[in-house]
């Protein structure tokens, strides 16, 4: 029979009938947890003890049993328990570990990742082919997972110490000149010729322009507020939710040169209620984007412009450029565009009217010297719109 356990200060040691010795100690949560291996001698297991004892008063123990947990069913549950997520969110991160984590780390115990492990995988994703974004947002998303692992003392520090595979590095997009975007937007039917306007230089992304309702718009204080954007997902569901983040919310002044044509839109092809959708299809539905792909000829009228590859988002990415030119401070572009500061604090601090609308001046002088009819509409004076 087994020894019976000695009297201790931290944990206990018993001899077992092959003659090795074994430990017990209690965890963080008071739990008894048997040791992981047995000793040969009583003063090894009592070194070991020893040793558990001041990884636990230093904070650096781990739990042995947790880290024999496998990586895809630790992630799938590290998804599931992040409540904050967005559904478009959520979705990336499922398709991110099912396509590039599973299928190489998913069965690997959490305690069996090491850094050299993760720099092979890295390289593996690579060599099959798979893009230089989606490897870095692969490796994020492993990197925020095990973090997690790591703060729950499941492993004892990230093995995610690559430098620099978390950097996107995408290839450059184009930027329009304000001629290139007013001969888009005369390309485009009609009723999505706003649409490409208020884009590019309200620096809109898809979601937030899809999203806006009439009483988003003030023609006379010549703004876009930003409260809503649609989120469409991979299985075809249409989410209309807040923005991408809280720095997302927010009102851009609109260059007067375009209000003209948002003026006959509204009038057009806006119903008249407050909630009326600006932006529609033919038959008065929520826009999507394959609609709009395929209602603009998208891929032929890019190519009369000169832009084979050109993207809907790069509209916004046009507008940001030529908001970036008017020398306007840093954070009031990072306003403008809806980007969250790296400094945080930057979202909850006042916007400033007047840098904001010189931005829109700024445009709005660009455009005049290429579109100088533009400037007013029929009637010369915009109507507030709500």
């Amino acid at each position: 029979m087994a020894n019976k356990p000695g009297k201790r200060r931290f944990g206990s040691i018993r001899k077992l009938p092959s003659g090795r010795f074994q430990i017990r100690y209690p965890g963080p949560d008071g739990r008894m947890r048997t040791g992981e291996t047995t000793y040969e001698r009583e003063r090894d297991a009592d070194k070991a003890l020893s040793l558990l004892e001041a990884k636990l008063t230093a904070g650096g123990w781990t739990d042995p049993q947790r880290a024999k947990v496998k990586l895809g069913d630790y992630a799938a549950k590290w998804i599931r328990e992040r409540t904050n997520l967005r559904p478009r969110t959520v979705e990336i991160y499922e398709g991110l570990l099912r396509r590039f984590v599973v299928p190489h780390l998913g069965n690997v115990p959490l305690g069996k990742i090491d850094t050299a492990m993760v720099r092979e995988w890295r390289v593996t994703l690579i060599g099959s082919g798979v893009g230089s974004s989606e490897v870095a947002k692969s490796y994020r998303f492993l990197r925020a997972v095990l973090m997690t692992a790591t703060d729950d003392q499941i492993i004892p520090r990230n093995p995610c110490r690559i430098r620099g595979a978390g950097e996107e590095k995408p290839d450059e997009r184009p930027v329009l000149t304000v001629a290139k975007v007013f001969e888009l937007a005369d390309l485009v039917p009609e009723r999505l010729r706003a649409l490409i306007l208020l884009s590019t230089f309200a620096s809109l992304r898809w979601g937030e322009a899809a999203a806006l309702r009439r009483m988003d718009l003030d023609l006379v204080a010549g703004t876009v507020s930003v409260r809503q954007q649609h989120v469409e997902l991979d299985s075809g569901e249409l989410i209309v939710g807040p923005p991408k983040s809280r720095a997302g919310a927010r009102t851009v002044a609109i260059p007067t040169a375009i209000i003209p044509a948002l003026q006959d839109h509204l009038a057009e092809f806006t119903g008249p209620q407050p909630e009326a959708l600006v932006f529609t299809g033919a038959r008065g539905a929520r826009m999507r984007r394959s609609n709009f792909y395929r209602a603009s000829k998208w891929v032929e009228i890019r190519k009369k412009i000169g832009y084979p590859e050109l993207h809907f988002h790069d509209l916004r990415h046009t507008g940001n450029t030529i908001a970036a030119s008017s020398g306007a401070s840093l954070r009031d572009l990072m306003e403008r565009m809806g980007h969250d500061s790296v400094r945080a604090a930057l979202i909850y601090q006042h916007r400033t009217t007047e840098a904001d609308r010189k931005i829109a001046d700024a445009m709005n002088d660009k455009i005049s010297e290429v579109r100088p009819d533009d400037d007013e509409g029929s009637s010369g004076v915009p109507a507030r719109i709500g």
